[in-house]
């Protein structure tokens, strides 16, 4: 039987991708920035309507825009990201009722009018690369929330044109036939990007608001390192978990449907990738929790696709749970390598006794143990016994943080270290 805090852990887990997906669905609107108007730095005199960067007609993307919205933005989106680049400068864009003013560097923060349109209001400025800008009212600032390239200041989410330095890029409504549409969030590195690290749970790894504070990721980037981050959805637990269990006594089977979220990573996320940015040196793959699990399920079954597999936290027990569950868990799968499916880094905070009691193979059955400590421990066992396959300290890595929470917080204070091996591949 599963350790009460395991569960607890998985539905806290659970729980904040689903309310991370209804903010980003209310992030759309009219949200005011507790830190008030930004501070004007760097202005310079707008561009006007003269000169510009050349692109894509205005009239074409208005009437676009006029003749669906919501399928414009997103189309635009992908094509080449909001702002878009147009005869005449950037076309800007913003659909709230109340935020008619476009400012940013370009204007020293004052605000210019947009154009009210058919559900929408426009402008187009000739405003240098690498500017920063909001929406505004005067009273109320917000970051475009269609912008492709942003960063965040002390006053939150800011967003930029055409940057050359490091920051983030969105990728909005990435899926495929079986994977829900969901935002991927890009660490652009400045210079040349030497590898790459996919890493689950998107939306609470650079945003400083997000849960627990976030991670930070992007304060812990070595340098030359893309960090793709694939937001996860309300169906987590299904997608980030390779075969079903249970999790609640009399409940149902849940989960299993890691193979489908493998394969989108491989064939629809990474081609997106590599098509923006490429996708050179060493890749890998990286997860908190379920995130962990799904990161090593990942690596075995695309073997050779992966140089690295990284799991903080991970649930390695699942599959084995839930009384009279017995699927396979990550720990029997990785027991029966011949060979390295990847370098590998697992850890743990949390900490107790690990004992099988209910002899279903799997040392998960103290209810005083956290983090999932255990199976993590287990894990390491296995991949450092005598004849495995994996070498400690070389394909194999292993840390135990005692006591340490299963939350983003924990996480962020311990990241820099598989992203240090990552780095030295």
């Amino acid at each position: 039987m599963a350790a009460p805090g395991r569960v607890a852990a998985i539905g806290r887990a659970a729980a904040r991708a689903g309310l991370a997906a209804l903010a980003a669905l209310a992030g759309c609107g009219d949200a005011a920035e507790a830190g008030g108007a930004p501070r004007a730095s760097g202005a310079v005199s707008a561009g006007g309507h003269s000169g510009g960067v050349g692109g894509t007609s205005v009239e074409a993307i208005l009437d676009d825009l006029r003749e669906d919205r919501d399928a414009a933005l997103l189309s635009h989106a992908a094509r080449t990201g909001w702002p878009v680049p147009v005869d005449g400068g950037y076309l800007f864009v913003s659909t709230s009722a109340s935020l008619r003013l476009l400012a940013g560097d370009h204007d020293g923060w004052t605000g210019a009018e947009m154009t009210r349109d058919a559900g929408f209001h426009w402008i187009v400025l000739n405003v240098p690369a690498g500017a920063r800008y909001k929406l505004t009212d005067r009273a109320t600032w917000s970051a475009d929330p269609w912008s492709r390239a942003i960063t965040y200041d002390a006053f939150g989410e800011m967003s930029l044109v055409a940057p050359s330095a490091a920051h983030l890029d969105r990728h909005f409504g990435v899926g495929d036939a079986a994977m829900e549409p969901r935002t991927v969030r890009v660490w652009v590195p400045e210079g040349d990007v030497e590898r790459v690290l996919y890493v689950h749970d998107g939306q609470n790894l650079f945003d400083p608001a997000g849960p627990a504070g976030g991670w930070h990721l992007q304060d812990h980037a070595p340098p030359g390192v893309l960090l793709v981050g694939i937001d996860s959805t309300t169906a987590r637990l299904s997608e980030y978990t390779h075969v079903t269990d249970r999790i609640e006594d009399g409940g149902a089977l849940i989960g299993g449907r890691g193979d489908a979220y493998a394969d989108f990573v491989r064939d629809t996320v990474r081609p997106l990738i590599r098509a923006r940015y490429g996708e050179p040196g060493p890749v890998g793959i990286m997860g908190s929790s379920l995130g962990g699990l799904i990161s090593f399920h990942a690596a075995d079954r695309h073997r050779g696709e992966y140089a690295f597999a990284a799991s903080l936290s991970g649930t390695m027990g699942w599959g084995s749970i839930g009384a009279g569950v017995r699927h396979e868990t990550m720990i029997e799968r990785y027991a029966a390598h011949a060979e390295p499916a990847a370098a590998l880094y697992l850890d743990s905070g949390g900490g107790g006794d690990c004992v099988d009691d209910d002899g279903d193979g799997v040392e998960d059955d103290d209810p005083r143990a956290a983090d999932n400590y255990c199976e993590n421990r287990q894990l390491r066992g296995v991949l450092a016994r005598a004849r495995s396959p994996y070498v400690e300290g070389e394909s194999v890595f292993y840390a135990w943080h005692p006591g340490a929470e299963h939350d983003e917080a924990a996480w962020a204070a311990r990241v820099a270290e598989p992203l240090r091996i990552f780095e030295a591949l």
